[in-house]
């Protein structure tokens, strides 16, 4: 870690802004403050914060981040109903143990059917849903299309939660407090949403942009949701979570993929530093529960911090403008409706 670290600080162009200028006292600080947001874990984000008595539910929590998330919800006392469509991953997550009841439930985010059934099991409760971390999605996967011509990572990723969102949103504004959690990533910087051709109908599919543009509805999912639901008390951020290799989500990218999007990000400033399961699931945890958010909403956080605005891509760290965008998070709401062919009141 120290050497990748020290690569980095070489290169500088991070947007603390002191490069190698910094004395090495600051360089010293650096070097921890980035040892650090790589190492923080969600376990750490949530000592000492008491959810007693909370609803938290968490899409495609049978790995990775998504699982870690749902495990220390519940073990900070909320009650956790986790959803995905390998129900039998789900299961151990019951167990009886300390802190909040974990409930599984089917959820396969590619089918309007299977989110509203999904929707309705939570909405039968008769409780407020205090936190929702639409997390489940897909990463650069060959060409697929639902069954009404949708292009499988946006449907995946973006409409799967905005049809949950939707379904959801009278829950979350009865808790009077509730946060929303949109899972983006450093890839949206690969595509701002293309109205024009959001299914690839007239251009050749590239799986990165496809999720690149994916990841930036995400954002703007977020976005959509602060402007409907703040006056309730619901606040809205998206999260890009780190590099984290340990997960599933990279399992059907091929190999000419991969050299694809290393050739493209190439030029980016300095090396990426990895992040384990447990460090990548600290940003969402913190995003669904620190009272420092209060009022920031809707933003764009990573490493447990409101991310800059950049202009340029760098694939590494901060938000490009189209993905805070309010006009295009309500022309994207609005093509939402039309792919689906319904409205998603909020």
């Amino acid at each position: 870690m120290d050497d990748i670290v020290h690569i980095l600080l070489a290169n500088c162009s991070w947007p603390c802004g002191k490069g190698c200028a910094a004395d090495p006292g600051e360089r010293l600080l650096m070097v921890q403050t980035l040892r650090d947001v790589a190492t923080i874990t969600a376990a750490e984000v949530l000592d000492e914060v008491d959810l007693g008595g909370k609803l938290a539910l968490v899409t495609g929590a049978s790995a990775g981040i998504g699982r870690e998330a749902a495990r220390v919800l519940a073990r900070a006392g909320a009650d956790v109903i986790v959803g995905a469509r390998r129900i039998d991953a789900l299961l151990d997550l019951e167990a009886p143990g300390p802190g909040g009841k974990t409930h599984a439930c089917d959820l396969d985010l590619r089918s309007p059917r299977s989110v509203q059934r999904f929707a309705a099991a939570v909405r039968a409760l008769g409780r407020s849903v205090d936190i929702l971390i639409n997390n489940g999605g897909v990463m650069a996967i060959p060409l697929a299309r639902s069954e009404t011509g949708v292009e499988s990572q946006f449907n995946t990723n973006f409409l799967g939660h905005a049809l949950l969102t939707s379904e959801l949103a009278p829950a979350l504004r009865r808790a009077g407090a509730a946060r929303l959690v949109s899972l983006s990533s450093s890839g949206h910087q690969l595509s701002p949403v293309v109205f024009d051709d959001i299914n690839f109908e007239r251009r050749a599919y590239d799986p990165w942009i496809a999720y690149g543009q994916s990841k930036t509805a995400c954002s703007l999912l977020a976005v959509r949701a602060q402007a409907k639901l703040s006056d309730f008390g619901v606040a809205a951020f998206a999260v890009h979570p780190g590099v984290v290799p340990g997960t599933e989500l990279a399992h059907a990218v091929r190999e000419e993929d991969w050299t694809s999007v290393r050739e493209r990000t190439a030029a980016a400033d300095g090396p990426r530093i990895p992040k384990s399961v447990e460090a990548g699931a600290a940003t969402m945890v913190w995003a669904a529960t620190a009272a420092a958010l209060d009022g920031q909403g809707p933003a764009y956080l990573e490493d447990c911090a409101v991310a800059p605005i950049i202009e340029t891509p760098n694939y590494r760290f901060g938000v490009r403008p189209y993905a805070l965008d309010p006009d295009q998070a309500d022309r994207l709401w609005a093509q939402a409706e039309g792919l689906l062919g319904r409205p998603l009141p909020l």
